[in-house]
């Protein structure tokens, strides 16, 4: 839907004016706008029209107007496409408010709580980040080493460098010579292989090369298995809740309690964080408005999610629950800094 400049500024200044005050937007309101030097009878004309195509509503009679989901959409259609086209952040910047983040944080947990505290703080929303997950994991190297004659230790490093270290027993007590000629072995066949790309054909041959030691490797492939497989557990940090009820809006007829709980219960958030990360190209920022939020008790709010990337394939989301009316230019602008800060930070380690 084009709309001309007149109606553009109309809208922008409806939009605007609501996100401020959370009340109908008349036509005397908009009129004090300087850059708009229109008439209330001419502006009530272009409202009427904005109101006929759907993108704004008159919510009781006499009342001024409020926009629609339409006109977010199209706001913030607009608004992507200029982050698009946005210069890249500062480093001095971020490098300045880098410390909220960080604090000498050495457990990723603890960062990613402070991730959360910092969004809620900084928007006056509703903040919830997601643990970091691996999509495709691929096996990077494989150390099988002695702990006693009959028991060997098998250390699994996946992308990311995140180790795995199992302990097993063994019928036989390997000679350091064996242990060696399996870790060649087992690297060349499995190095940089996911686990959909270690086929039958490949157990096939590291069965021929092991010889007797078919049993080694079998339960070397099942602490591979383990290791590449992804995790199902995601953990989800929040912060802000109560921030829903600075917003009239979210609290009548119960709707806050229920936005509360589904924060507190955590499971629709896993869903919708992690829903983002299977889709191929859908690793930028991404916003939900009203009915196109997945979560049944955020229908009437806005969420925008953002995908943070911590290493080689390890990636998690963070999300901004707020109202319809949120100030979605300064929520893009703090997920795409913090999104920055992140990998500023991880590439220092």
């Amino acid at each position: 839907m084009e709309l001309d400049e007149r109606k553009e500024k109309i809208l922008k200044a409806i939009i605007q004016n609501y996100r401020e005050t959370g009340e109908p937007v008349g036509s005397r309101t908009i009129s004090k706008y300087s850059d708009l030097n229109l008439s209330s009878a001419t502006i009530r004309n272009e409202m009427a029209d904005l109101e006929e195509m759907g993108l704004i509503t008159q919510p009781h009679t006499s009342a001024g107007r409020v926009p629609t989901d339409l006109a977010y959409r199209m706001y913030v259609e607009k608004l992507i496409r200029k982050e698009e086209c946005a210069p890249e952040a500062d480093e001095n910047e971020l490098a300045k408010t880098e410390h909220f983040l960080l604090q000498r944080v050495d457990r990723l947990e603890l960062l990613l709580e402070q991730v959360a505290k910092v969004v809620a703080a900084n928007t006056n929303y509703a903040a919830m980040v997601s643990s970091p997950r691996y999509n495709r994991n691929k096996l990077k190297f494989i150390q099988l080493s002695r702990v006693d004659d009959y028991k060997l230790l098998v250390v699994v490093v996946v992308e990311g460098n995140i180790v795995r270290n199992t302990i097993f027993d063994t019928e036989e007590s390997l000679s350091d010579e064996e242990i060696l000629s399996l870790n060649l072995m087992l690297n060349s066949r499995l190095n940089g292989l996911s686990m959909e790309e270690i086929n039958l054909g490949t157990i096939r041959a590291l069965n021929e090369g092991a010889g007797s030691h078919r049993q080694i490797v079998s339960k070397v492939l099942d602490a591979v298995a383990e290791a590449i497989r992804p995790d199902e557990n995601v953990e989800i940090y929040t912060s802000g809740a109560k921030n829903i009820f600075r917003y009239p809006e979210l609290t009548d007829g119960g709707k806050a309690g229920e936005i509360i709980s589904t924060f507190e219960e955590k499971q629709q958030l896993a869903n919708l964080l992690t829903d983002g990360l299977k889709a191929d190209g859908q690793q930028g920022i991404q916003v939900y408005i009203g009915e196109e939020t997945p979560v049944q008790s955020m229908k009437d709010c806005s969420v925008v999610t953002a995908t943070y990337e911590l290493a080689d394939g390890l990636q998690g989301t963070i999300g901004i629950v707020g109202p319809k009316r949120m100030d979605y230019e300064k929520v893009m602008n703090t997920l795409q800094t913090l999104m920055a800060q992140l990998d500023m930070i991880f590439k220092k380690k």
